[in-house]
């Protein structure tokens, strides 16, 4: 099964658009769109969605992601995964990234892990 993504708010619209484009099958959601957390909300709450949903979140948070993550665990929560993308690749290459590991990964792959892109 593919691992389903949802983009956090403050990664380039172009993202979810792209992969949309380029792999229609695979399943991904921004933040504020309809049925997925509102803007603004806070990290804690969207990691509790992605737990109830099962969906792996994508970010460019690096710094207070694993703070929330080591809370999320330690009040029993899971988390199916956290990508961070690599600010030294393209747009293109971090989707390609993004693509290839949600195609070929298995669920709960990544469960309550930070995974910093690239991993191909």
């Amino acid at each position: 099964m593919a691992l389903k993504y949802l983009m956090d708010e403050n990664v380039d619209p172009a993202y979810p658009t792209q992969i949309r484009r380029k792999c229609p099958d695979l399943v991904i959601r921004a933040v504020g769109e309809i049925g997925t957390p509102s803007l603004s909300t806070l990290d804690p709450e969207i990691l509790l969605w992605c737990e109830d949903y099962n969906f792996v979140l994508v970010t460019n948070n690096r710094r207070s992601m694993p703070v929330h993550l080591t809370d999320h665990i330690a009040q029993s929560h899971h988390v199916p995964g956290i990508f961070i993308l690599n600010s030294n690749l393209s747009i293109g290459q971090n989707i390609e990234e993004l693509i290839i590991i949600g195609q070929c990964s298995y669920e709960q792959e990544y469960q309550d892990q930070i995974i910093h892109l690239p991993i191909t």
